[in-house]
């Protein structure tokens, strides 16, 4: 599904050329449930926006789903990233003025999809995740448990093949963070792929293969040398 072959990331200032990532070799399978972990400043949230096509390479071979993504339009891109691709932040992300309903099917709007069409698409996701008695709450009245769980909704709604999430139980405590992980592990059995990011090794349990970075590299050594400096995080 996913294949990066020799990806660098940097940035140029004056002559000096910092790299955020770094010959990056990756192959990802269709159905597989990868966790990447490393300490802050790895390069973990830059290639997983490269993944999401929220961010380009600035060296290197990106393709997805056979198609080589370096040699794609920015419309083309777009196409894909809406149609293809969910994403799941630490922050949420939800717009504050929307209720519940209205966020989940915010990428429905981008998508053009008629009016009957989704809504019966956002009924679902509301009795999928058992949220319809929420539906008409704004994200201030949610916990954080229940925002990401209006997040999950909102990313999945288009039965995206891909499903990238970004700490996305950074914020919770350990019962809403094992219940998002929950939903992922049960997205996954669906057949959507998932990567996510995180520190905590619990969480990364979830999942069925654990990609390690530091300074920008895969590695093979644990970024966490100290379990207990993993699980604080």
């Amino acid at each position: 599904m996913i294949t990066l072959r020799n990806i660098d990331k940097y940035i140029d200032k004056r002559f000096q050329r910092t790299f955020i990532l770094r010959g990056i070799d990756l192959d990802i399978e269709e159905g597989e449930f990868v966790t990447i972990m490393g300490p802050s400043g790895a390069g973990k949230s830059t290639l997983l926006n490269i993944l999401g096509f929220l961010d380009d390479a600035s060296a290197g071979e990106y393709s997805f789903l056979g198609e080589p993504v370096h040699n794609l339009s920015e419309k083309k891109k777009s196409d894909y990233h809406k149609s293809h691709i969910g994403f799941v932040f630490q922050a949420y992300h939800l717009i504050d003025e929307l209720t519940v309903y209205e966020n989940i099917e915010m990428p429905l709007l981008y998508r053009k999809v008629k009016g009957s069409q989704r809504k019966a698409m956002v009924a679902e996701m509301l009795d999928r995740f058992n949220i319809v008695a929420k539906k008409d709450l704004f994200p201030n009245q949610l916990s954080g448990g229940q925002q990401q769980v209006v997040g999950v909704a909102r990313a999945i709604i288009g039965s995206p093949k891909l499903l990238l999430a970004d700490e996305p139980t950074g914020n919770l405590h350990s019962g809403q963070s094992e219940e998002i992980m929950e939903i992922f592990k049960m997205l996954n059995e669906e057949g959507v792929t998932i990567v996510q990011v995180t520190h905590s090794e619990k969480m990364a349990g979830y999942g069925n293969r654990i990609i390690n970075m530091k300074d920008g590299v895969l590695t093979e050594e644990d970024p966490y040398p100290d379990k207990e400096e993993a699980i604080s995080k």
